[in-house]
């Protein structure tokens, strides 16, 4: 896909992050664009943002829609297709994803089932609800958002990451199974697997939110317990600290995800347009990601050990959470 000009792209979590970068970066070139998020608010500030940056002829359409919902997903895009005028889009980028749901074994269930539905069922409703609307494009590219946890399920031996390791798995393989069926029965119709290492989002900030949880600053007491349990289990000294303390490091910890992050969404953004300039179907975003896939390509039985970790940090990486 040499151009977006005068196309119509469909991305699901535009309200930030990595959606709002590409939605910015597409209306520029003049491509049309269809969000949907779960924040009014946010998809209020992309569509500001983008309509400083249109090109002529490109418009923006903002959606509620809870991509964990197929009813709400079948309507979002029936919703498209009318507000566009269309019968086709050229490209659907599955990009929603909260965290969440971290241990299969203490954490809620309800957590880790919400986290699974929206990381991989999102992904799988869209595809379905869409896949008509590729094909009856001339040139069209299924763009999957999976992440490095889509091919190691940790964020190191001692931090755990269950539900949405899972769901990215889930996305990998679902995309890399579509490849293969669209190449024999739907040729023009591209899929991509996009997987970025530590990009700088609010999405430990959204999780909260989208789970219901009160933001670090306002923890309850027994939510501050199972954080002071994990720090203690990876080797933070937090016996003496307050209620208080640990919640002003959680929330700077979220705030540093985002801000001191080694690549931005718009830099996230760029390197995913650029892959599919290029037909790319596998993109890695972030040398983080590049030397954590050569890493467990190599020795995949070691992945999860305590070697791995520090072959990682060797490499100057030093992963959220580890």
């Amino acid at each position: 896909m040499d151009s977006f000009r005068g196309k119509l792209a469909v991305i699901t979590g535009g309200g930030s992050g990595i959606g709002r970068a590409l939605a910015e970066q597409l209306v520029a070139e003049g491509c049309s664009v269809a969000i949907c998020d779960v924040s009014t608010e946010n998809m209020a500030e992309t569509k500001e943002l983008c309509a400083t940056r249109a090109a002529s002829g490109a418009r923006l359409s903002t959606h509620w829609c809870d991509v964990s919902d197929e009813g709400q997903v079948i309507a979002f895009r029936d919703a498209v297709a009318a507000e566009h005028g269309t019968d086709h889009v050229n490209l659907l980028f599955n990009n929603a994803g909260i965290g969440g749901g971290g241990s299969f074994l203490k954490d809620a269930r309800a957590d880790w089932d919400r986290t699974f539905d929206i990381c991989w069922f999102g992904v799988y409703y869209c595809t379905r609800a869409f896949i008509a609307l590729l094909m009856a494009s001339d040139d069209a590219y299924l763009v999957n958002i999976s992440s490095v946890n889509g091919f190691w399920a940790c964020l190191g031996p001692q931090t755990v990451h269950t539900a949405y390791s899972s769901a990215k798995f889930a996305v990998k393989g679902f995309s890399e199974a579509l490849l293969v069926e669209l190449r024999l029965y739907a040729p023009h119709v591209k899929v991509a697997v996009v997987m970025p290492g530590h990009v700088g989002t609010s999405i430990a900030i959204n999780t909260n939110r989208v789970l219901g949880k009160p933001d670090a600053l306002e923890m309850r007491p027994e939510d501050i317990a199972v954080i002071r349990e994990r720090l203690l289990r990876r080797g933070v000294p937090v016996e003496e600290m307050t209620d208080d303390q640990i919640k002003a490091v959680m929330h700077q910890l979220a705030l540093s995800f985002r801000d001191s992050a080694p690549l931005t969404a718009a830099q996230a953004a760029t390197i995913i347009l650029d892959g599919l300039r290029r037909d790319a179907w596998r993109i890695l975003v972030g040398e983080d990601a590049h030397l954590l896939d050569r890493l467990v390509r190599e020795s995949p039985e070691t992945a999860y050990e305590k070697s791995f970790l520090q072959a990682l940090q060797g490499g100057g990486h030093l992963l959220w959470g580890a």
